[in-house]
């Protein structure tokens, strides 16, 4: 039976495109000029009609540079299947009906100790526990709430 998105490549590549995408395409600007410019825009509020807009170059570039994203930012938002909520489960779901084999599992590659050498006898050192960054700043917190009360 063929698969109703075209198969896992033509999801990839469409993906692709919308998650990689700019602002406004090449083939969306018609002319440029030292006081304005000319794109193309789709006007959906009346049936879809390619329309055309002249802006200065200066709204042009104030519009376009509404897209960036702060550095720090995540272009891609995960949600659906991506989710936080939901990716342990669909995760290997979408695996399975892909026919992919699922990757090394955590188990199998935490089976040998992590080790790192001493940074003074160079000696190993094992993993006993990680801790998240909560934590570490909490039980510092803790530690400077201490009052000698005696």
């Amino acid at each position: 039976m063929p698969s109703p998105f075209g198969g896992p490549e033509h999801v990839l590549h469409y993906l692709a495109r919308y998650t990689h995408r700019v602002a406004i395409s090449n083939h969306r600007l018609i002319s440029v000029t030292d006081s304005e410019m000319a794109f193309r825009w789709k006007d959906y509020a009346h049936g879809s009609k390619q329309r055309i807009m002249k802006l200065s170059c200066e709204e042009f570039l104030r519009r376009f540079l509404q897209h960036v994203l702060p550095r720090g930012f995540p272009r891609i938002r995960y949600f659906g299947w991506m989710a936080n909520r939901t990716r342990r489960e669909m995760l290997p779901l979408c695996r399975r009906l892909l026919h992919q084999p699922s990757p090394a599992t955590d188990a199998a590659l935490s089976s040998q100790p992590a080790t790192w050498p001493c940074p003074r006898c160079q000696g190993p050192m094992y993993v006993i526990e990680r801790l998240t960054p909560a934590q570490i700043f909490f039980a510092e917190a803790r530690l400077a709430c201490t009052y000698d009360t005696s």
